[in-house]
């Protein structure tokens, strides 16, 4: 595979809705195999990064290229099969069960269908540990149980390798709606991904302690500028840190050894 076939990357991207600039010449490029957190303060242009990445929205300015392509050329099926997105809003707008959503991720594949199909979607679902829900309504569910749903929808979606390509999960703050225990298992689970199976996961994330435990790359934004790039420890500095979301903290280790950042 060559270095492009790795690589999702943003060249100069800017967005504009409305006359409104929510991200000015953002340039940022994502490695396959590895686990990214888009970081910054509210309003700073994580979500809007995200969605041109997966190819939801276009940039009015600069280009975004999966390996070494521009996306807007990809045909919509096959970038289905190649990237998958976790968006923010987990409701859907039938009474559809888990097991129905995590079976709509296999849809992009309905044409050339894996002779594991239906074990996809059973093995998704144990990796998010919703399988004791899959004949609930998904409507009904806790906040956590439909983001934990939604996650096996989007695994199941990229769940086998597409030879000569890189896979892309984009998680758009997968950990909002989850309990501390939740959080962790969902990012272990993400990071696994990526370092086990070769996947790019790109994150948006608000805890800059998960980052700091989970993320091979940070890339912070402020102001729909990127302010920094690079591995979690370095971007995320106190003077950074008390830059960007004017808070004092001191850099600790927890008790398994990782870096945290401790409020003052």
């Amino acid at each position: 595979m060559s270095p492009h076939s790795t690589c999702l990357e943003a060249q100069a991207v800017s967005c504009v809705v409305g006359g409104t600039t929510l991200l000015q010449s953002a340039s940022v490029r994502f490695q396959a195999g590895q686990f990214a957190a888009i970081l910054g303060p509210n309003g700073a242009g994580k979500s809007t990064l995200l969605s041109l990445l997966c190819g939801q929205r276009h940039p009015s300015q600069g280009r975004i290229l999966l390996q070494g392509q521009a996306l807007a050329s990809y045909p919509l099926q096959t970038l289905a099969r190649r990237r998958a997105l976790l968006p923010q809003d987990l409701s859907v707008a039938f009474d559809y069960t888990v097991q129905d959503v995590v079976e709509l991720g296999r849809y992009p594949h309905r044409q050339k269908p894996s002779p594991a199909e239906a074990d996809i979607v059973q093995r998704a679902m144990q990796a998010t540990g919703v399988s004791n829900l899959a004949q609930r309504v998904l409507n009904t569910l806790s906040g956590g149980e439909r983001a934990r749903a939604q996650l096996a929808r989007v695994l199941a979606q990229i769940w086998e390798p597409v030879p000569g390509h890189s896979r892309w999960l984009l998680l758009d703050e997968p950990t909002a709606a989850l309990d501390v225990h939740h959080q962790h298992a969902v990012l272990r689970l993400a990071r696994s991904w990526a370092h086990s199976h070769g996947v790019g996961v790109v994150a948006v994330l608000h805890d800059l302690n998960l980052a700091l435990r989970y993320a091979d790359q940070a890339v912070l934004l402020q102001a729909g500028r990127i302010q920094a790039d690079g591995p979690p420890l370095q971007v995320l500095d106190p003077d950074t840190v008390r830059r960007i979301w004017q808070v004092d903290v001191h850099p600790v280790r927890d008790a398994d050894g990782c870096p945290q950042l401790l409020m003052a």
